[in-house]
């Protein structure tokens, strides 16, 4: 059993297991968001890209970038609790957090075979799609799981 804290890395220990993963010919899957709220609809998406690849890496929002893209009142979780609830999953091989308004570094620096989103996405509504193709990388579209979203457990919650 593998501690959720050392499946956590640093951009640095990214920046040099990347290169090794992708010399090994493993098939790496990137996915991205704020996971704030983990709720079931994370876990089905997170399975399903799971199963692209060899590997899951998980890009983590920062609490900077997930106030500029949902608000002051976000995120409810800090980013390294974010972070710990991602990496404890089986199907999450490793997680980073990126500070970036986009994860377009994150997918330059990892350069997956299989970069991930989930069905509320389009391929041409992604800031990073101009990136995964340019490698020659495939960016695939998840279903949406229906009615599970943080925001709306959130609204919820508030009595919205």
């Amino acid at each position: 059993m593998r501690f959720a804290e050392s499946k956590i890395l640093t951009r640095e220990q990214l920046t040099q297991l990347a290169p090794m993963w992708r010399e090994a010919g493993k098939q790496i899957v990137l996915t991205n968001g704020c996971f704030d709220l983990l709720h079931v609809g994370h876990l089905r998406y997170l399975q399903e890209a799971r199963q692209l690849g060899d590997l899951l890496v998980v890009g983590v929002n920062s609490d900077d970038s997930v106030r500029q893209l949902k608000g002051e009142s976000r995120p409810i979780l800090p980013e390294q609790e974010r972070a710990k609830l991602l990496a404890g999953l089986e199907c999450v091989d490793y997680v980073t957090i990126f500070d970036e308004p986009t994860a377009t570094q994150l997918v330059n620096l990892v350069q997956p075979t299989y970069y991930a989103k989930g069905g509320d996405y389009t391929e041409q509504d992604l800031p990073e799609s101009e990136a995964v193709i340019a490698y020659g990388g495939f960016v695939v579209i998840l279903p949406l799981q229906p009615e599970r979203s943080t925001s709306a457990i959130v609204a919820r919650i508030r009595g919205e």
